[in-house]
């Protein structure tokens, strides 16, 4: 199925299903992804195993300047975004700038966009690093994947390129608290002739067991919406999505739920 990367450091604004009018920070290069995960149903398609030469991340600086022009741009229209947001080809926490690049961002939304929040989707893999973990802390929306609860579903369905413990990730998210948002994408289907669907029984009460030991300050919970790199994977309706957000809302969680 066709996937696609962002071509510029800077893109949109674009509507986000989660949160609201964004305009969008890419941290990895315009022509490639750079991600610690190769997860089955990702938008940008699969993460390269070998590189000809080393990927080329953009600048701090570089992140700025495009950044300011942008908001001042759409400050002049009057048509400033609701949220900036560090997505793009892959983990914008791997940039060795990130923090930084967060102070940079703070900044110029205090001087153009004060009532904008900065959000940041990331995998988890990097949380255990001060530097990204202080930077999570001054960020509006610090959205945190978390797909499954159950390590070998992890390594079927987000694929980790590297080392990765899934214990403790889930205690680094700990430490986030009420800070982090939690988001998992909910799936099934069958990937490399084994099934997947994390919408089970045992997943659910492992990931509600996750989640109580994390107490984030709200639960995202999604599917599948555009074309996934891997064959035979399968949304879940949002009917079962609703009962999963009504399960949790039971336990006292704050739930936000996109079909």
């Amino acid at each position: 199925m066709a996937t696609f990367l962002f071509d510029k450091i800077i893109f949109g604004p674009v509507k986000s299903r989660r949160l609201g009018v964004s305009l969008g920070v890419n941290l990895l290069p315009v022509d490639s992804k750079v991600c610690s995960f190769d997860c089955i149903y990702c938008e940008c398609g699969w993460t390269p195993r070998k590189r000809e030469q080393k990927a080329e991340l953009p600048k701090r600086a570089e992140v700025a300047n495009r950044l300011e022009a942008q908001l001042q741009k759409m400050n002049d229209a009057g048509e400033l975004p609701d949220v900036i947001t560090f997505a793009g080809n892959g983990e914008p926490t791997l940039h060795p700038e990130f923090a930084e690049i967060i102070d940079d961002t703070i900044s110029l939304r205090n001087q153009y966009a004060p009532d904008c929040r900065i959000a940041v989707l990331s995998n988890s893999t990097m949380i255990h690093r001060e530097p990204v973990f202080q930077a999570l802390l001054k960020v509006d929306d610090n959205i945190l994947k978390l797909d499954s609860a159950i390590a070998e579903t992890v390594e079927l369905l987000d694929c980790p390129m590297g080392s990765f413990n899934l214990e403790s990730v889930i205690d680094q998210l700990a430490r986030f608290g009420s800070s982090a948002i939690i988001q998992t994408l909910f799936v099934r289907g069958e990937h490399k002739g084994r099934k997947i669907d994390n919408t089970s029984p045992e997943e659910l009460d492992a990931w509600l067991a996750a989640l109580k030991k994390i107490a984030p300050g709200q639960v995202m919970i999604y599917t599948i919406a555009r074309d996934t790199p891997a064959q035979g994977l399968e949304k879940v309706s949002i009917e079962e999505l609703d009962q999963i957000a009504d399960r949790l809302r039971e336990e006292g969680f704050k739930v936000q739920v996109s079909a």
